[in-house]
């Protein structure tokens, strides 16, 4: 076991990132309640033992457009039938995680952020105050980014209110509060030299510890899923703001979600990159630049 790997154990607080494909049955779209539940019970936990914890969440669009039965969202203004589609399954989304949470005996919180958070001096101090607040209470905040006012995901443009994807938001996230280890838990088994659904000889990277050019452009576009907006690119985009703040990364495959106690006790899954904070990082200005390059 590497001391990277060991020192997993001693983490305080942590970020938690979950895919929207990671919440659903494949074959109905419909939410996963099982894979919730262990979730759920991974994460309060960690709480249980003393860990600070946020969920970085997915799921809002596709569970509003499952409990309206909308097959199609693209219709005269397939933009606004989007955003109408998170209003509606962040509510029930929550409601869920909320129900789930309460038989743990744990209190969450939801904060839905816009780029604006990050980039606004005031909003990003009241967003820091906030989770800080929250944690100091024992309760897991609960994190999306707002859908219906920011759009990246559903159609790129110039709007400075957006994020993206929750890989990134996730990052930025751990950043924000000073996270000691993020883990992304994806539909993949973590980095390789080249995406393995297509290239057989793609080799699996166990640990980075310097995230140079090489890695950042072994980020692909597509993680093979229709339900998310995040690829592997964007894992390379979070493993920059993560590690340039501090903080570990571990992306790992959330087929059992019970992976996360096993990353925890230092066992070897998924890819872990090493924190290399960078005191000339600037996270606002960083976060301003997105999708703008």
């Amino acid at each position: 076991m590497s001391n990277l790997r060991e020192a997993l154990k001693d983490k305080k607080r942590i970020v938690v990132k979950i895919g929207s494909s990671s919440l659903q049955h494949p074959e109905t779209g419909d939410l996963d309640y099982i894979k919730m539940d262990v979730l759920i019970r991974e994460l309060c936990n960690l709480k249980n033992q003393g860990k600070d914890v946020i969920l970085v969440t997915s799921g809002a669009i596709a569970a509003g457009r499952k409990a309206i039965n909308l097959k199609d969202t693209r219709g005269d203004n397939p933009l606004a039938v989007k955003q109408a589609c998170a209003a509606i399954g962040q509510a029930r989304l929550m409601m869920t995680y909320q129900k789930i949470f309460a038989e743990y005996n744990q209190v969450a919180a939801q904060i839905l952020m816009t780029k604006n958070t990050i980039i606004d001096n005031l909003n990003r101090y009241n967003a820091h105050n906030t989770f800080s607040e929250l944690l100091k209470l024992g309760v897991i905040p609960i994190v999306n980014e707002n859908d219906t006012v920011a759009t990246y995901e559903i159609q790129v443009g110039d709007n400075d209110v957006l994020i993206g994807d929750n890989d990134t938001l996730s990052a930025i996230v751990a950043a924000l509060v000073d996270a000691d280890l993020l883990i992304l838990l994806s539909d993949i088994d973590g980095l390789y030299t080249d995406d393995p659904r297509k290239n057989p000889a793609a080799e699996f990277i166990e640990q980075v510890d310097e995230l140079t050019d090489e890695y950042i452009n072994m980020g692909k576009a597509s993680t093979g899923s229709n339900v998310g907006t995040g690829g592997m690119n964007t894992k390379m985009t979070a493993a920059q703001i993560a590690t340039y703040s501090g903080a570990d990364m571990v992306i790992a495959n959330s087929s059992d979600i019970r992976i996360i106690h096993r990353i925890m006790d230092g066992r070897k899954y998924g890819t872990i990159f090493r924190a290399n904070k960078n005191e000339d990082f600037d996270l606002p200005e960083f976060v301003g630049r997105l999708h703008r390059d």
